[in-house]
């Protein structure tokens, strides 16, 4: 695999979608050039994502919204944290949303609950069970990708 980090900091993306039927301006057609390209290129995501007000951030919801076909039949793996839920409410939220996108959700996630008090001096997780469950997910994520993408290739995904 082949990882592409889409940073939603150093990608912002509009926060106001034209009027229905509109095409975006010039402007936010450049902002959607820098991540469009690279989510339609992928073979699966991994979203990783804080929890706020049991739920995930603007700017997330924001990116999922701005983009459709970018998601048909691909997996979705999760990495969140928070507090005691360890982002999974934010999880839970998110499979509902791309469930209506066409997106696949691997059912294993890796959570950091209480996250401020879990990561060593060296950023690394204490807990060596986070390993087991990257590879978990990531292996799920593997084998969901590639049977997704064989599938796209043999017949284009229908709406």
């Amino acid at each position: 695999m082949t990882a592409d980090l889409v940073d939603l900091v150093d990608t912002p993306l509009p926060t106001v979608f034209p009027a229905y039927g509109q095409t975006p301006s010039d402007e936010v057609a450049a902002q959607l050039g820098a991540v469009s390209p690279r989510l339609a290129e992928a073979d699966a995501f991994v979203i990783v994502t804080p929890e706020y007000n049991h739920s995930f951030p603007a700017p997330l919801k924001n990116a999922i919204d701005w983009h459709n076909e970018q998601w048909h039949a691909k997996p979705v793996g999760f990495i969140s944290y928070g507090g005691l839920a360890g982002g999974l409410r934010a999880v839970e939220q998110l499979r509902v949303v791309l469930a209506e996108l066409h997106a696949v959700t691997i059912r294993n996630t890796v959570s950091f609950h209480n996250y401020g008090e879990i990561f060593g001096a060296d950023g690394k997780p204490a807990d060596p069970a986070c390993d087991a469950a990257a590879k978990a997910m990531l292996d799920q994520l593997t084998w969901w990708a590639q049977a997704l993408r064989d599938a796209r290739r043999a017949r284009p995904y229908a709406v």
